[in-house]
């Protein structure tokens, strides 16, 4: 086929085979029909039956066909049709190329020639993309003000939808009170291989009811991540074309058994856990997952989804009007769960979210009475737009995760949450500790790295390639029992941690195992600062914790220093806060770095590391095509998005 531009030659020969563009475009092919062959070719939209003075003409093997003898005709050929057949078409050289009405003169003049044995005038005909439209229909989609443009910034997840992302193919599980299978706006997304019950020990996770419909949050979480689209019920999830199950565990005697089971359910077919619990928000416990829950989270990392991981989504906590401390609540602060907190529609820090250094992004939840809530399923096939607290941000965060996972579904656990640093922004989100990491990136307490965004998400999706292997270096630091007075500090400058195996040049997670003794622990304030001057607030005081038992052999656990180099001086500052005559002992501090080799400020970033399937079977996967190939990189992963001063965004 020849390039637009070129000239057209002049043709004698036996049969017109070449195929040539009429470069004015003033006669558009549209549908051709012969010999049981259909063609369908693309084509503009007008609101009127419009004709063009050209024509498509099919002529017999071997007919002769000649510049003079087409100048006869008045016609000049433009273009063989289909390659190898004898479809042709020719525009005429003395009329105007576009009409509302058939030239039947000339339809009788060519029905005459012995040489034609078809042809047909081109007129325009309508043709529509047969893609689901960006905007839902759903009647409730006009409240649910978090990804409809309301605010601004909202979370972005129409961007993301208008990418051709909704979730296909991903399998989703909500651990909780349990899941109303047959609400009509969640029957059809609903895997029942992604559910059990296991306070009843059956595959049914119904919920439990009663009047005070005490069991409906999981109801709830599910529709937030997988209500379906454009069938005129409530409003849409985030992931809309997802499966969601459910995990009936919450109704019931919880145990270490309980949550372990929960935790490790189906992992090679379930790709997000999605949790909105955990220990008493009382500002006063101190609490985290049993031996058997640890494994489940360590078990579901290292081989869920074929080796790839489990992502396990979790709530950050409700204890804020307690000013408790979500780097208390061990489930929360794991390395294995990315944490969710919360943000209302004025970009405020809510009455009831709890701040600390292990939450790593935020969306959009309810705040005060005033304010807008959440949109979503509700027991007895209802729907509700009260929906409240971090319960509703991690179900929408393990949505928008749903859609990074379509676009690209080689991401380990580690990717996600490397992509979810970068695709979280502080926008409009107000904190009086906003601060500057080491390499640049802006983090709160009350945020992580702020407000998640769905459409950049899926964006660094698809160009992320995989991270290297996970590594950890673990330092000692305190060997004989240190007095915290009113203040201590313990310094230890890092430069183990360069061996073959240990060396980590970029980090992820850190975390302080620390044992101390405190006459009450509420009053301990403790705070980390990186050799990069990253200063992180592990607790801060907590008033309702009276407890002289202290810290022991717990883990706080900081993502603030994402990024930054290891190597150098850390310090760890603990302060009496509350009464002078307050006592203790630091009796062990082992600092655990967790990273990677590579230097990851300097990773780059590539066109897109997935191919664009045009074709899914309904599972999600991609039909006839590679699923993963690689192109060379282009520009700094970060570069993407800075503010001001290079701030990373």
């Amino acid at each position: 086929m020849r390039e637009r531009g070129g000239a057209q030659p002049d043709i004698d020969l036996p049969i017109f085979r070449g195929a040539f563009f009429d470069h004015t475009m003033a006669c558009p092919l549209h549908k051709i029909v012969a010999g049981g062959m259909l063609v369908l070719h693309a084509a503009s939209m007008f609101p009127t039956r419009q004709r063009f003075n050209c024509r498509t003409n099919l002529y017999p093997s071997g007919a002769l066909l000649s510049n003079n003898y087409l100048s006869l005709l008045l016609y000049r050929p433009v273009f063989r049709i289909i390659e190898g057949e004898h479809y042709y078409h020719f525009k005429h050289r003395g009329m105007v190329q576009e009409s509302l009405n058939r030239h039947w003169g000339w339809h009788v003049h060519l029905k005459r020639e012995p040489k034609v044995h078809w042809f047909e005038q081109q007129t325009l005909k309508r043709r529509t993309k047969r893609t689901i439209a960006v905007v839902p229909t759903d009647p409730w989609f006009h409240k649910q003000w978090y990804m409809n443009n309301d605010v601004h910034p909202d979370l972005n997840i129409l961007t993301a939808w208008s990418k051709g992302y909704s979730g296909l193919g991903v399998v989703l599980s909500i651990l909780d009170d349990g899941l109303e299978r047959d609400h009509p706006d969640l029957s059809a997304n609903y895997d029942p291989l992604a559910s059990y019950d296991f306070n009843s020990n059956d595959p049914d996770p119904q919920p439990r009811y009663n009047v005070w419909d005490e069991n409906r949050h999981g109801t709830r979480c599910a529709g937030e991540v997988a209500a379906t689209a454009n069938n005129r019920l409530c409003g849409v999830g985030v992931a809309y074309n997802a499966k969601i199950g459910g995990v009936r565990m919450l109704d019931g005697p919880i145990t270490d058994l309980v949550e372990a089971q929960s935790l490790s359910f189906r992992p090679q077919h379930i790709h997000i856990y999605s949790a909105s619990w955990g220990p008493e928000d009382d500002g006063k416990t101190v609490e985290g997952p049993g031996m058997l829950a640890l494994e489940a989270f360590y078990k579901g990392t290292a081989s869920g989804r074929g080796g790839l991981g489990s992502l396990f989504v979790w709530a950050s906590g409700n204890g804020g009007i307690h000013s408790d401390n979500c780097n208390c609540d061990g489930y929360t602060n794991s390395i294995y769960t990315l944490s969710v907190g919360s943000a209302t529609e004025s970009g405020r820090v809510p009455w009831y979210s709890e701040a600390c250094a292990s939450t790593l992004t935020t969306t959009y939840s309810s705040g005060t009475k005033s304010e807008k809530q959440i949109v979503t399923t509700d027991l007895r096939h209802r729907c509700t737009d009260k929906h409240t607290g971090t319960s509703a941000s991690a179900p929408m965060a393990a949505g928008m995760i749903a859609l990074a996972l379509e676009a690209n579904p080689a991401l380990t656990w580690r990717d996600m949450q490397h992509l979810v640093v970068r695709a979280s922004k502080p926008a409009h989100l107000q904190a009086e500790d906003w601060a500057l990491n080491g390499v640049g990136r802006k983090v709160s307490h009350h945020y992580g790295y702020g407000l998640l965004d769905a459409g950049d998400l899926v964006d660094l999706a698809k160009k992320w390639t995989t991270t290297r292997p996970q590594r950890k270096c673990s330092v000692k630091v305190v060997y004989a029992p240190l007095e915290i007075g009113s203040k201590l500090t313990v310094s230890k400058k890092v430069s183990t941690c360069i061996g073959r195996t240990r060396y980590i040049r970029s980090l992820e997670h850190v975390q302080v195992r620390i044992s101390l003794s405190y006459s009450r622990r509420g009053d301990l304030a403790i705070s980390l600062t990186s050799p990069m001057g990253t200063k992180s607030t592990l607790v801060a005081i907590r008033p309702h914790d009276t407890s002289n038992h202290g810290y022991r052999d717990w883990s706080f656990m900081s993502t603030h220093f994402w990024d930054e180099d290891p190597q150098g001086t850390w310090r760890l500052f603990l302060e009496n806060k509350g009464d002078a005559y307050n006592t203790g002992f630091l009796t062990s501090f082992v600092l655990q770095l967790y990273g990677t080799d590579e230097d990851m400020m300097a990773r780059q970033v590539a066109a897109s590391v997935v191919s664009e399937c045009v074709r899914r079977d309904s599972k999600g996967t991609c039909e006839g095509e590679s699923s993963l190939f690689f192109v060379t990189p282009l520009a700094p992963i970060d570069s993407l998005a800075q503010g001001p001063n290079g701030a990373l965004l």
